[in-house]
């Protein structure tokens, strides 16, 4: 890897606030955790995304964060962290589960710019950006429908805030803005006993690189408009407590138009997301996502094209 070890602390100080808010949302749900049962089987709760939401690691699932059955309240408190061949991304969130039934959730990231920030004169720039989630499961239920073709179904929300920082400038000069609401629906179809979970979701978003490059474009006549991207997840369950399996996530491309007509050909070019990942949960409390990430191309122009291979960690804790 051409970035192994960035200079970042692993949480900034937003994420650290988060995590202080998961260890106080634990505490005052411990007396009630510790000897509840909960009844939701391990791995069918997904694990967070690195937008806060329950699902896979790139994208969200209709499950409900957190262990609880529909009379229970659950919580869970995630940290992640990707590397790649020129970036690093640190994400860190929380998520409450209601009833198994709605989802809210808060997530910070931290997106360590590399050779792009120093090529553009901003050495160690960051991006960081706030993301405020809200889910709804419409209809079904995975495990209760798992001998049935009916899938759980959800609805969901995201809206995304981008810090200020140098970047700005540049941002202002495509046309994208510094915030953005994405909104979604998710299929999860679980097949209990063969031990396959397929998932499908609708993102209606106008988000560059997930927001981390700001929200729709306008330089050149970029296409400024909401777009339709899939998103899809296959989960084998290996063992009770063991799953491996692959995602897919779409990505908008509307910089490119937007780059070309900044004189800079094709360098804002953007490619879908991938993974291959293995999750184990060695107890209802604690699970850990270990994947291989592909994320394309990120600003091509200012990396040689590479694409962004690398690894990704998380790790899960839920009350």
């Amino acid at each position: 890897m051409t970035l192994s070890s960035p200079s970042t602390p692993f949480l900034k100080p937003t994420a650290q606030r988060l995590a202080l808010a998961a260890a106080a949302t634990a505490a005052c749900m411990a007396g009630a955790a510790a000897h509840a049962d909960t009844g939701k089987l391990l791995l069918t709760g997904g694990v967070s995304t690195v937008e806060g939401a329950a699902g896979g690691g790139l994208t969200p699932w209709a499950v409900i964060a957190g262990p609880g059955t529909s009379d229970q309240i659950g919580a869970t408190a995630h940290a992640s962290r990707a590397v790649t061949r020129d970036y690093a991304l640190t994400a860190a969130g929380v998520a409450v589960g209601i009833k198994d039934r709605y989802e809210l959730s808060l997530a910070t990231q931290d997106f360590n710019t590399g050779i792009t920030g120093a090529l553009l004169g901003a050495p160690g720039l960051h991006l960081k950006q706030d993301i405020i989630g809200a889910k709804w499961r419409i209809a079904g239920d995975a495990i209760l429908d798992s001998d049935s073709l009916m899938p759980q179904i959800a609805v969901g929300v995201q809206h995304k805030m981008l810090h200020s920082s140098a970047l700005d400038g540049t941002l202002n000069a495509l046309g994208a803005k510094r915030s953005g609401t994405d909104v979604y629906v998710s299929a999860t179809k679980l097949f209990l006993a063969q031990g396959i979970l397929v998932n499908g979701t609708l993102r209606a978003t106008k988000a560059n690189q997930n927001g981390l490059l700001g929200f729709g474009a306008t330089l050149g006549g970029a296409d400024n408009r909401y777009k339709l991207q899939p998103e899809f997840s296959v989960a084998y369950l290996l063992r009770k407590d063991v799953a491996v399996g692959v995602e897919y996530r779409s990505m908008s491309n509307r910089l490119q138009t937007a780059g070309k007509a900044a004189g800079l050909g094709d360098g804002l070019r953007a490619d879908d997301w991938k993974d291959i990942f293995v999750a184990w949960t060695p107890s209802k409390n604690l699970s850990l996502t270990l994947a291989y990430v592909d994320l394309g191309r990120i600003v091509p122009a200012t990396t040689a094209g590479r694409r962004q291979t690398g690894v990704y960690l998380s790790a899960q804790a839920a009350f």
